[in-house]
């Protein structure tokens, strides 16, 4: 396939047939994995604290540190948190939180420490670049020398929250306090070059234009021709309810916009190894159709869930349901890891997975 220029993708996402751009998407995910495999991942999404000092006006989770809901995990109750995941035979735990003064990068890496020990068969999946930035910054700790203490404390894997919309227009808006767009990239390409992979995502839906969107994918593209380490790519709706934003944009949801991004993600993205299709964000129907439009991951089962909760939107599934989710497509539904490795069917179901491998590139 001929690489997608931005012209050609801003044609393509605006102008096509929606048929037309699924077949092209589904034909290339095909290419790319033949075997008709869907995975998912067993996770939970907890968040070490709510209180946050950047005031982004999309989000609903925030708190100020004087806020009588607002919280910071102690020890024992993230220890409790871990073991809870541990008894759910939970084999990733993707944990953020908010940006405070008092989150240091000792205290992060205490958390993973605390995870490790009490559950290393659980891949700590933890972190985002605003908030490994930021706790760096707390701590007057440079991030590359930042990044090498997480690594030496068994991290190995970063989620790409923060990403938004890579565009200082839509940034210089939304979350001026936030990391930039160029410093979210520097950030992706700095954990690259030490070994991390990551991911990349994107929070579409409010001010951003359909430009600024393929740009968006534009950068992240360069960014994975020079480093190679991005896992995939996770698109997601912005939820008006409760924030700022909610209040002078009005959402409304958009199936077929959303399939749009997937399918123009998926030939775009053309050195990125998976797209990811969202069954949480974007409802359980809309989700299993973005199967046929490029996605070959199901995300995960998800089972606690806060940022997208405080903007009204809540739903749930087990590890059954997903399976059954994906098997009504007619693909083939395997559990994966962190590194979007298929687990062998005889270690599924079984009460813990293998450590992951502490070795980097």
């Amino acid at each position: 396939m001929t690489r997608l220029s931005q012209k050609n993708a801003l044609e393509l996402y605006q102008t096509s047939p929606i048929e037309t751009l699924q077949q092209h998407a589904h034909d290339y995910r095909m290419k790319k994995h033949p075997s008709s495999i869907v995975t998912f991942i067993t996770n939970t999404n907890p968040n070490y604290t709510n209180i946050c000092s950047t005031a982004c006006l999309f989000c609903s989770f925030c708190r100020k540190k004087v806020a009588p809901d607002a919280y910071i995990l102690t020890r024992e109750q993230f220890e409790d948190l871990v073991r809870s995941a541990q008894k759910n035979k939970i084999s990733c735990i993707l944990l953020q939180g908010g940006l405070h003064e008092a989150i240091s990068l000792e205290y992060l890496i205490s958390l993973l420490s605390i995870s490790q020990n009490i559950a290393p068969e659980i891949h700590p999946h933890f972190f985002s670049a605003p908030e490994i930035v930021y706790a760096a910054s707390v701590s007057k700790i440079p991030l590359q020398e930042a990044l090498k203490l997480l690594w030496a404390s068994g991290l190995r894997t970063i989620p790409g929250g923060g990403a938004e919309i890579l565009s200082e227009r839509v940034h210089a808006h939304l979350s001026p306090k936030k990391l930039t767009p160029s410093q979210w990239l520097s950030f992706h390409k700095t954990a690259h070059d030490l070994g991390f992979k990551t991911t990349a995502t994107m929070m579409f839906g409010h001010i951003e234009t359909a430009q600024e969107m393929i740009h968006h994918l534009d950068q992240l593209r360069s960014v994975q021709d020079e480093t190679n380490g991005f896992l995939s790519f996770i698109p997601w709706s912005y939820k008006a309810h409760g924030n700022v934003l909610g209040k002078i944009v009005s959402q409304q949801k958009d199936p077929e916009k959303y399939l749009r991004i997937i399918s123009i993600s998926r030939l775009y993205l053309d050195n990125f190894p998976h797209i990811s299709a969202s069954w949480f964000g974007e409802g359980k129907a809309t989700g299993k159709r973005a199967l046929h439009f490029g996605a070959d991951d199901f995300g995960g089962t998800l089972q606690e869930e806060h940022v997208h909760k405080a903007a009204g939107h809540t739903l749930s599934t087990t590890r059954t349901e997903i399976s059954e989710m994906i098997s009504t497509e007619g693909f083939i539904p395997r559990e994966r890891d962190a590194f979007y490795r298929i687990i062998p069917l005889e270690r599924e179901n079984r009460d813990t997975l293998p450590r992951q491998p502490q070795e980097g590139r």
